[in-house]
């Protein structure tokens, strides 16, 4: 039997994309791992999750391991909002869904709410993840620049326009990385923030605001869209991933009563109630606000010392955005394809991410690469960015 043939249309159209993860190179043993958006080993509260495993199966025996699971599953819930609403997005349980991610999250989104006639505004570059979530559901992408100030959303607008006035479908979504943005690093401004929330109300479209690095800041905290929206059409996604632990798993959705209830249903019972419990536990005898405070002095450190690197042995033809918080820093070298020079790279003993993965159109994205300063440590950034610096400069 051939098992394409058992496929329905929208999947075999989405199975012609490239396969998820392509853009996870195999990576030496010994490399330095720039490439990597994952938290610093010494970070992850490895001892206190530990901690909080032995004292939920102290106090719960074998509940925690079923279906249904610990009563800290509710507690989670709460905790949560109740962080939500520190940061200014006042919401009741019924506008919450915990999620295994943002990713599940993100793919919940799409579920529900695209088919293959609608159009997806993205930022250009994007999450990669995220654009290969939508790419499963639509083919229909609208692409609009980033630059040191985020989203450019008068040129949003400019397309926006232009597709009313030529009778073209307009997109249901628009799907942002306001803050700390993943792959540039970038903020998008207050003031775009607020034109992002008016062309929403203006040609009725939702906003999926992907919040993963958004309490991770090195200077004053970023308002979330969430916070700024009067006409509830922000869809809030975030993640304790890059703040506590991302093997974890725990992600969140806060938005309309009517969207949870469906993102639910969807979700039928995909939970991991250990996951759930564990971390609510942790959560109860830990101080997050002073977790985050150490996290944030860690990484902006970190961020200087891959700045000031890249200073000492980048080329001139290279640029970059300075980041005000999150993991990452988003590197052009013109006439250089970093695809290509990745090999080489590899060889010379560091990895980061080529830039094409980060674009629908990947062809945009040859003279980019993104460094991550989350993992490494401050000697490997040093040696790593020193050795890119002498492959850019043979």
């Amino acid at each position: 039997m051939k098992f394409d043939s058992i496929f329905p249309k929208s999947i075999k159209e989405a199975l012609k994309n490239s396969p998820p993860g392509e853009w996870m190179s195999t990576i030496p043993k010994e490399c330095i791992r720039l490439n990597l958006g994952y938290p610093a080993p010494t970070l992850v509260p490895s001892e206190g999750i530990r901690a909080a495993v032995n004292r939920l199966i102290d106090e719960e025996k074998d509940l925690p391991l079923y279906y249904i699971g610990s009563p800290q599953i509710s507690r989670l819930k709460e905790q949560i909002q109740t962080r939500l609403n520190e940061r200014n997005i006042y919401i009741n349980s019924g506008e919450l869904l915990i999620t295994s991610g943002a990713c599940q999250a993100i793919d919940l989104i799409a579920r529900i709410l695209l088919d293959e006639d609608t159009v997806v505004a993205i930022e250009s570059p994007t999450y990669m993840e995220a654009l290969e979530i939508f790419k499963n559901y639509t083919s229909q992408f609208i692409c609009i620049p980033i630059d040191q100030h985020g989203l450019q959303t008068d040129r949003l607008e400019e397309v926006l326009q232009e597709r009313r006035e030529n009778g073209l479908t307009l997109p249901k979504l628009l799907y942002t990385i306001p803050t700390f943005h993943n792959p540039t690093g970038t903020t998008m401004s207050m003031e775009r923030r607020q034109h992002a929330l008016e062309l929403a109300t203006k040609y009725n479209f939702s906003i999926v605001e992907d919040d993963a690095y958004g309490e991770l800041n090195f200077h004053k905290p970023i308002a979330p869209l969430k916070s700024l929206d009067k006409s509830n059409l922000v869809i809030h996604v975030g993640s304790l991933s890059k703040v506590v632990a991302p093997g974890m798993r725990i992600g969140w959705v806060a938005a309309p009563s009517e969207i949870i209830t469906t993102l639910a249903w969807f979700k039928k019972d995909l939970d991991h109630p250990f996951a759930q419990a564990t971390i609510a536990t942790f959560l109860e005898g830990e101080n997050l606000d002073k977790r985050l405070t150490s996290l944030r002095d860690v990484y902006e450190e970190k961020c200087k010392v891959m700045i000031l690197s890249l200073k000492k042995y980048f080329p001139e033809s290279a640029s970059w955005y300075i980041p005000e918080g999150g993991y990452f820093i988003w590197v052009k070298v013109q006439g250089v394809d970093t695809e290509k020079l990745l090999k080489q790279a590899l060889s010379e003993g560091v990895a980061y991410v080529p830039g094409k993965y980060f674009f629908y159109d990947p062809h945009a994205g040859t003279e980019f690469f993104r460094l991550s300063f989350s993992y490494a440590d401050e000697k490997e950034i040093k040696k790593g960015i020193k050795l890119l610096g002498k492959i850019l400069k043979p």
